[in-house]
């Protein structure tokens, strides 16, 4: 083994060793922990009707009602729908709507890390990567993602059936956990196999048609994630190790940027940087917050 990939391996072995020898376990460890509860407590909800017939959500996150008043439809799914040529239900639509609000608010892609059971699946590939010292492969481009969303809805068109539904690994959890359906769990196992031996993140990352769209819901959402205190980096890379979609990180990180906001929609807040730091460069922030949103370039404050 040559010193460069030692030196990486060793470096992979102890992320976040640092913040958690600075800051201790819990504030090394909330944010991550607090997805872990989120993403349960989502799943909890759903349970609670087919194993206690206590009905807060019927349904799944393809598409539910809470409390048998507000509907909640997954917008890929609806869309779906409206490309085979079939109006929705009225709910359905309302539904689609509600939540492209919610997460037009949170941040797109927050579904993917505080809500999604399938990034428990893909966390845990990438843990085992890290684990295991593995090198990092040539990633997939990240567009491809979007050119699987197209996919997904011209397929519709064409069959004029909801196809990818048959397939979307996040109903299939949902099915496998609460009513026993494991036709279904092969994907699961694909994607697990395909993100810890084959291409780092390669599902969440790279290839998700749902991660697609809510990246775009999420273009204009007040919640980012800022390098507030980017001159205190010591460059340990811990932040790039960890992060599901670290080419976010280079723009704010980058010698003399002036502009701390993750701006990317790809980021999904998952908050890992957060955790990880340990000079506490990155913490979540209002976009439209003036000290971050009205910075001037440098070569402009010079010349005033």
């Amino acid at each position: 083994m040559n010193s460069t990939h030692r030196s990486t391996s060793e470096h992979t072995a102890h992320t976040g060793q640092s913040a958690q020898n600075e800051l201790g376990w819990w504030r090394s460890h909330r944010l991550l922990i607090l997805r872990r509860l989120s993403q349960l407590s989502v799943l909890s909800l759903f349970a609670t009707g087919p194993l206690f017939g206590l009905w807060l959500f019927k349904g799944n996150l393809s598409s539910s009602i809470l409390l048998d008043t507000i509907p909640l439809s997954d917008p890929l799914a609806t869309m779906q729908v409206l490309m085979s040529g079939h109006w929705p239900e009225l709910s359905l639509l309302l539904g689609a709507i509600i939540v492209v609000g919610i997460y037009a608010l949170l941040g797109g892609r927050v579904f993917c890390s505080w809500v999604c059971p399938v990034n428990i699946i893909t966390d845990l590939a990438s843990w085992i990567r890290r684990a295991l010292s593995l090198p990092r492969t040539s990633e997939i481009a990240q567009n491809w993602r979007y050119y699987m969303l197209i996919l997904v809805l011209i397929l519709p068109i064409l069959t004029g059936l909801a196809v990818w539904e048959w397939v979307n690994p996040v109903p299939i959890v949902y099915r496998a956990l609460l009513f026993g359906a494991s036709g279904g769990l092969w994907l699961l196992a694909v994607i697990f196999l395909l993100d810890t031996f084959v291409v780092e993140r390669a599902w969440c990352s790279h290839l998700c048609p749902t991660g697609a769209l809510f990246s775009l819901v999420g273009k204009m959402s007040p919640i980012k994630i800022a390098a507030v205190r980017a001159n205190a980096c010591n460059n340990c890379m811990d932040c790039f190790t960890v992060c599901p979609e670290r080419q976010v990180l280079k723009p704010v990180l980058k010698k003399g940027s002036t502009q701390p906001l993750i701006l990317d929609s790809d980021c999904t807040l998952c908050g890992r940087c957060i955790d990880v730091c340990a000079p506490r460069v990155f913490q979540y922030e209002n976009r439209f917050n003036s000290k971050y949103s009205n910075r001037i370039p440098l070569k402009v404050e010079s010349q005033l």
